[in-house]
C-alpha cells in the first residue's frame, strides 16, 4: 500500500480540522480529495508529506511511518502545494537545476531537461520564475515536485490557474503519471475529478464522508435509476409498468415517460423489446446522470 491513513486526528487549539480520517492508496491509482474549503484536506496532505505532526492516529507513505520515519516518507512523495513557493528572482532552468541538486540526482541535466519537456517549459525555461504566468509558475512547482522521481504525488489544486490549453496538457502529463505511481490530488474543478480520478474521496468537517470509484459514486445520491423515453405514438402507461425491472411511471405526456428503477437495474434492453412489441419506433431514451459535483453538493451541503 503506497498511502495508509489511519483513525488520523488534528488538533489546533479547541478546533477538531482532521477527525478519525480513514483511507489507503494504491500504486496506479489517482484519488481525487474533496471538500469544501476548512473542511480538513489540505491538513491531511500536510501530515502525508510530514509538514505538520498529527494528534492522532497514524499515516504512512510505501510502509514508513511519517513520525517515526519523516525523511524516508520525504524522500518517496513529491508535494505540491496549494500556495506554490518559488524562488521568483531564479530563472527556470537554473531553479530546476537547484532542486535536483537538493535531492542529489547525478545527471541532473538530463533529468532538468526531462522534467522540462514533460510539463511544457521548454520555450519559458530561460525566463525568471517572477516573469511567468501563474499557470507556468504551476508547472515549474509540478515539474520540482516530480524531480527525484518520487512514488506518490500529492498535489493540491494542480490546475489552478491553467488556461484550457494548458489544462488539457497538464491532464495528459497527470493521467500519464497515474498508470505507475500514487497520484493523491484536491481539486475544486469537478470536471477535473471526472477526467482524471480512478477513486474520489470527499471529506467535510474533518471526516470522510464518500470513499468510491467514480463510477459507483453518484450511486450514493439515491437508490434509484430514472429513464426518460419517449415514443412516437401514445402509449399506456400500466403497459409500462409491467415491463421487468420498471418500479414506477411517471407520465409527461401520451407518449413521454420517465421510469424508475432500482439503481443496479439497467432496463434499457427491456424497453426497447418492449417498443418493438409495441410496433413503435423509440424516440428518445436518456438515463438521467449525477455530475460528481451533484454528488459532492448532497454530501457537504450543511
Amino acid at each position: 500500500m503506497s498511502v495508509l491513513v489511519q483513525n488520523l486526528t488534528k488538533v489546533y487549539g479547541e478546533q477538531k480540522a482532521v477527525d478519525g480520517v480513514s483511507f489507503t492508496a494504491r500504486k496506479g491509482e489517482v484519488l481525487g480529495f474533496l471538500g469544501p474549503n476548512g473542511a480538513g484536506k489540505t491538513t491531511t496532505m500536510k501530515v502525508l508529506t510530514t509538514f505538520i505532526p498529527p494528534t492522532g492516529g497514524k499515516a504512512a507513505v510505501c510502509d514508513f511511518d511519517v513520525e517515526e520515519n519523516p525523511m524516508e516518507v520525504r524522500r518517496r512523495i513529491g508535494y505540491l502545494p496549494e500556495h506554490n513557493p518559488l524562488y521568483k528572482e531564479l530563472y527556470v532552468q537554473e531553479y530546476l537545476l537547484f532542486i535536483a541538486g537538493l535531492h542529489g540526482i547525478r545527471n541532473k541535466s538530463q533529468r532538468v531537461a526531462d522534467m522540462i519537456e514533460l510539463t511544457g517549459l521548454t520555450r519559458e525555461q530561460k525566463k525568471p520564475i517572477g516573469a511567468l504566468s501563474k499557470g507556468y509558475r504551476q508547472r515549474v512547482g509540478l515539474a520540482q515536485a516530480m524531480m527525484h522521481d518520487p512514488e506518490v504525488l500529492i498535489l493540491d489544486e494542480p490546475t489552478s490557474g491553467l488556461d484550457p490549453n494548458q489544462l488539457a496538457e497538464i491532464r495528459a502529463v497527470i493521467k500519464q503519471l497515474g498508470a505507475e505511481k500514487t497520484i493523491i490530488f484536491s481539486t475544486h474543478i469537478m470536471q477535473e475529478v471526472q477526467a482524471l480520478c480512478d477513486r474520489v474521496l470527499i471529506i467535510n468537517k474533518g471526516r470522510i464522508v464518500a470513499d468510491d470509484p467514480i463510477d459507483q459514486l453518484r450511486r450514493r445520491i439515491r437508490g434509484e435509476a430514472v429513464l426518460t423515453v419517449e415514443f412516437a405514438k401514445a402509449i399506456d402507461r400500466a403497459a409500462l409498468e409491467k415491463i421487468p425491472g420498471v418500479d414506477a411511471v411517471t407520465a409527461m405526456g401520451e407518449r413521454r415517460f420517465q421510469l424508475i428503477a432500482a439503481a443496479q437495474r439497467d432496463v434499457r434492453e427491456a424497453v426497447f423489446h418492449f417498443a418493438v412489441e409495441q410496433q413503435t419506433p423509440l424516440l428518445e431514451m436518456q438515463q438521467e446522470a449525477f455530475s460528481v459535483e451533484d454528488v459532492f453538493q448532497r454530501l457537504t451541503r450543511s
